[in-house]
């Protein structure tokens, strides 16, 4: 091509005249033309070699970044989910055991135990990753900056209560996470988590959507102590429990969340908060948070007034607590200063992972309001309602036996209302959603990890599993202007089975049953068969 080139250029500044030379002049002007040739591959090889030069002197400081991020410590971060770390080495999950023990693959619970060591990196981990901070594909263009994601899609047939326990097919794009992380210095750093769920929303008809996009989470890290350090306020989740935090799908094995989490706790429980954590001892940290109060309002958010009040009598709302959804619809106003109380709550929680029990972890935490009432809420007689503190108590633990496949999980949740007749749904005319002075719910779970071998160059595993859950919404004790008539719909037994399949700690291929059973007169009519594919990365 060079030659080609240099041809051409020649012959339009000789013109007719190259004809009339003779043949040593040729010979001449071919050598001219060679040397001319050899000069420009000469510069070309140069030029790549500064182009190639340059772009490694670029990445060097965002590998550079990458590898100082990744010495931090874990335990300074309470949300920081350990299978983060643990799942970069895709090959054996991230577990240090793994080439001796066929069946330690790293589990949710397997992860939960690196959260208790001294470095930031999984035993295991390639020294290679740091270098790909950006979804793990390419340097990052901006020193400092990572980005992350999960998210998780459903679909199979379910039976709908409404349409009298009719069983339905369906599917659902149920959410979708992006996780950018910025080291603004060493000790300063940026978290957020950006939420699109059900395939997002629309504005026209023909968009057929009806999701959300939201920022879940987004506040800044000042690291200052192993044992103490600020989170700035923002919106973070309560601590409370273990899912609520670390509800990635790749944490639990069934396509939906644990039960105890759709609605004694409200998952994903998050609100305007600010908290200090940190590291007491080898294998248990804390972290105590004030955040913004759940509020017993379920109405739309458009039905609050310019005042911050509820809708003015009489036009009534919809109860944030009620007993049968308990508080799935009490979540906390993230914007818009338009909070419907004063009120702040205070929520701690305590990790455990005793060194002394290899594959056991858990944790307590509590949550406490002194007010739900909203501002300006009144009962359907028109009588204003008072003031009611709510509690929450959680307990829960996580053992994956060591040196067999065998997991066991085991949760307990307890709520409290100290006036429950200032409770909405005990004075909204419906006889049938009463809540009475406490709510609790407990399940267990047996899982049993299997090892399946090396499949399209990754180690897969799957997790045959059971889960038993009840929950009691309605215990006695109304009070209110409501008459009482439980139907026994608040009183549910679960029954979940299934089978997750991890071609990598970061996917995990879901099928799930489940079954509902309540003391209805007619029945829960919940019933559901789903797949899902979720994954974390």
């Amino acid at each position: 091509m060079s030659l080609f080139l240099a041809a051409t250029a020649l012959s339009t500044f000789t013109g007719g005249a190259a004809f009339a030379v003779d043949g040593d002049a040729n010979d001449i002007l071919l050598k001219k033309m060679e040397k001319m040739e050899q000069r420009i591959q000469s510069l070309e090889a140069e030029l790549k070699q500064k182009q190639v030069a340059k772009h490694e002197e670029l990445a060097k400081p965002a590998r550079t970044s990458a590898l100082q991020a990744n010495a931090k410590d874990p335990n300074k971060d309470p949300n920081k989910d350990p299978i983060k770390d643990a799942d970069k080495d895709t090959s054996k999950g991230g577990n240090k055991d793994a080439g001796k023990d066929p069946n330690a693959t790293a589990s949710p619970a397997d992860a939960t135990d690196l959260r208790t060591k001294s470095t930031g990196k999984a035993p295991g981990t390639p020294t290679s990753s740091p270098d790909l901070p950006i979804l793990g594909l390419a340097a990052s263009p901006v020193v400092g900056l990572s980005i992350g994601a999960y998210g998780e899609i459903k679909y199979g047939a379910m039976q709908n209560p409404a349409a009298n326990g009719q069983w339905q097919n369906g599917f659902d794009a149920a959410r979708f996470v992006l996780l950018p992380t910025y080291a603004i210095t060493d000790n300063i750093i940026f978290n957020a988590e950006i939420e699109f769920e059900h395939a997002g929303s629309g504005f026209d008809a023909d968009d057929k959507l009806h999701g959300t996009a939201e920022i879940e989470q987004i506040w800044i890290d000042f690291k200052i102590i192993d044992q103490f350090n600020w989170r700035s306020p923002g919106i973070d989740l309560v601590p409370i429990g273990y899912i609520n935090q670390h509800h990635e799908p790749t944490q639990f094995y069934s396509v939906n969340r644990p039960e105890l989490y759709n609605g004694l706790i409200p998952s994903t429980f998050k609100a305007g908060a600010s908290s200090v954590y940190g590291t007491i001892a080898d294998g248990l940290s804390y972290q105590v948070q004030v955040s913004s109060s759940l509020e017993d309002f379920g109405g739309d958010f458009g039905l609050r007034t310019d005042a911050n009040t509820v809708p003015p009598f009489p036009i009534g709302y919809a109860p944030g607590i009620s007993g049968l959804d308990a508080l799935a619809f009490a979540a906390p106003v993230r914007g818009g200063f338009s909070q419907l109380s004063d009120a702040v709550a205070v929520a701690g929680k305590l990790d455990f992972a005793p060194a002394f029990v290899p594959g056991f972890a858990g944790s307590i935490s509590g949550y406490y309001s002194p007010n739900v009432t909203p501002r300006g809420a009144y009962a359907d007689t028109g009588e204003l309602l008072g003031r009611t503190s709510l509690g929450i108590f959680d307990a829960e633990f996580r053992y994956r036996i060591p040196t067999t496949g065998l997991e066991l999980r085991g949760e307990y949740v307890w709520v409290n209302f100290g006036h429950p007749e200032n409770l909405r749904a005990n004075n909204d005319t419906d006889p049938i959603n009463n809540v009475g002075k406490t709510m609790y719910g407990y399940s267990g779970e047996i899982a049993y990890h299997v090892p399946l071998g090396t499949i399209l160059n990754s180690e897969w595993e799957a997790v045959p599993f059971y889960r038993y859950t009840y929950e009691n919404l309605q215990t006695g004790g109304f009070a209110g202007t409501d008459a009482n008539m439980p139907t026994g719909a608040g009183q549910r037994t679960f029954h979940t089975a299934g089978l997750a399949v991890f071609p990598s700690p970061k996917l995990v291929l879901k099928a799930t049953y489940q079954r509902v059973i309540d003391k209805s007169v007619v029945g829960a009519l919940s019933d559901s068969f789903l797949g899902g594919v979720g994954f974390f990365f």
